[in-house]
């Protein structure tokens, strides 16, 4: 049947997601060789990175070399923060870019990126649920294939965070920042790099260096779950700090709690810590794709290993300590264990309280009955003269 590739790709539509933050997801249907057709969806910042690696891959055929031999479309930097309404909508952009996409070499259109960049992803298929306060929306291409630039370049109401320390970019797709510098979050991704707007300037920033401007807590870090989820390490790390965990390639552990920056906090055996979440990928997913991410980019920084950090709210930032961690973790794991125990232990408590529940309640004590002088001695005159006349 020979490799698989894409016959064709479509843009159907946009979607407004709120889930962890504001953003937007395109929805395209890709037609593969074997006649199967898969909807996925993927973040503008996605694809931008996407075409950034297949220049990269293909110098000659992006004009690097010589621009008269350049192939590859173009395709604008991110745009959508500056509110900006434009004749052509990201959506008709897409599309051309797409289909220009498909009509290049097919050393270029059957290539690995392109075709793994396609593929059905499990969060394409785990889509978010009808249980969230603000549901998604979704915005399908109109029929007649112009799409309208107000549901694409509308305005966002993007978040404003402060820089409390500076941070020197260590890539080109990364943006600098000096301490106090305001800057407009675009994206957070989980790995605790988010995608950042400040006046012309735009690019990836750890989390760790940027606070909110009312409080310094995050309110959208989601609440521990003792339960956890089972994840796969798809790079070592050697734990810097005491509250970190240091963990081989390959091992297996439980996520009790994903924090914004980055860094979640693990679960193996008994032990918790701190772990980049860069480095963990769901079990059952597809590992080459995620180490293929972090070969860009490396773990963002903690807050604790910034120096000179200088925040502008007086009442430190709430967290956790590994010691809560570990002692709610482990009070979970007994209950658990205590539930899935079988046979008659598991039942001893249940016995235990029975006979108490079914214990008589006490009954009030009866006096002894007193005796007919008595009751002739304490009676009123009325009593004694029936009496009397009974007799």
């Amino acid at each position: 049947m020979g490799d698989p590739f894409i016959r064709h790709i479509a843009l159907l539509g946009y979607e407004k997601r709120f889930v962890p933050s504001q953003h937007y997801v395109y929805m395209f249907l890709v037609k593969w060789q074997d006649l199967s057709e898969k909807v996925v969806y993927r973040r503008f910042t996605e694809i931008y990175e996407f075409h950034k690696i297949l220049k990269e891959m293909f110098p000659i055929e992006a004009g690097d070399i010589n621009p008269d031999n350049r192939i590859i479309p173009h395709l604008p930097a991110p745009r959508w923060f500056d509110g900006q309404r434009t004749a052509e909508s990201r959506q008709g952009t897409l599309t051309e870019y797409c289909s220009a996409l498909m009509g290049l070499p097919t050393k270029i259109s059957r290539c690995p990126h392109l075709l793994d960049f396609f593929k059905v992803r499990p969060d394409d298929l785990k889509l978010p649920t009808d249980s969230q306060a603000k549901k998604p929306e979704t915005y399908l291409m109109p029929k007649d294939g112009k799409p309208n630039a107000a549901d694409i370049t509308g305005p966002i109401i993007l978040q404003t965070y402060r820089a409390i320390a500076d941070y020197e970019k260590s890539s080109g797709s990364e943006m600098a920042l000096a301490s106090g510098d305001v800057v407009d979050v675009v994206e957070k991704n989980e790995s605790g790099w988010w995608f950042c707007q400040m006046k012309v300037k735009r690019g990836w920033v750890p989390a760790s260096y940027l606070e909110p401007l009312d409080s310094p807590d995050e309110v959208e870090d989601p609440e521990p779950n003792y339960a956890g989820e089972p994840y796969v390490t798809i790079k070592a790390y050697t734990a810097v700090e005491e509250d970190e965990v240091s963990l081989g390639e390959g091992e297996t552990i439980e996520v009790i709690h994903k924090l914004l920056d980055g860094w979640w906090v693990i679960r193996k055996e008994d032990v918790t810590g701190y772990f980049p979440s860069m480095y963990l990928q769901k079990s059952g997913q597809d590992l080459a794709q995620a180490k293929r991410q972090i070969k860009s980019r490396g773990a963002p920084p903690r807050r604790s290993s910034i120096r000179n950090a200088q925040s502008i709210h007086q009442r430190s930032r709430k967290r956790l300590s590994q010691d809560t961690y570990r002692r709610n973790s482990v009070r979970f794991l007994q209950q658990r264990r205590r539930q899935a125990r079988p046979g008659p232990q598991g039942a001893v408590a249940p016995l235990q309280e029975q006979p108490q529940a079914e214990r008589p309640k006490p009954q009030p004590a009866v006096p002894p009955r007193p005796s007919a002088d008595l009751i002739l001695h304490r009676c009123s005159e009325s009593t004694k003269r029936k009496l009397a006349s009974a007799v």
